[in-house]
């Protein structure tokens, strides 16, 4: 019940849900969610710790980059964060993270919009 809990205290922050469904929909390394939110790297820093210390992200270090991931096993959560991310377009700041996250350009992994 605990995990639960926690969940929905993390995600009645609407960065910290963003980024959960963001990395819903793939691996995505620390500059690339901060050029997809539009957030300086120390406020996507903060929600990012958060995010691990509770269990729900992971990082993993390549070279000089940070690459985060969901680390979610509870069946409930996962369904519930699947229903969010399968439903964006009914949520105008998750369609455009969506739309900005098909338009990241990955080269170099540095984080650039396309637009």
């Amino acid at each position: 019940m605990n995990g639960l809990l926690d969940f929905f205290k993390v995600v009645s922050d609407e960065m910290r849900l963003r980024i959960l469904v963001l990395l819903s929909k793939t691996e995505l390394c620390g500059c690339e969610l901060c050029a997809i939110l539009d957030l300086p790297q120390p406020k996507v820093s903060q929600h990012l710790a958060k995010l691990r210390d509770l269990g729900f992200v992971q990082d993993t270090r390549q070279g000089k980059w940070v690459f985060y991931s969901l680390r979610i096993e509870d069946a409930v959560i996962k369904t519930i964060l699947e229903t969010i991310a399968g439903n964006t377009q009914q949520y105008p700041s998750l369609s455009r993270d969506m739309s900005r996250l098909a338009k990241l350009n990955r080269v170099g992994c540095r984080g650039e919009i396309n637009e």
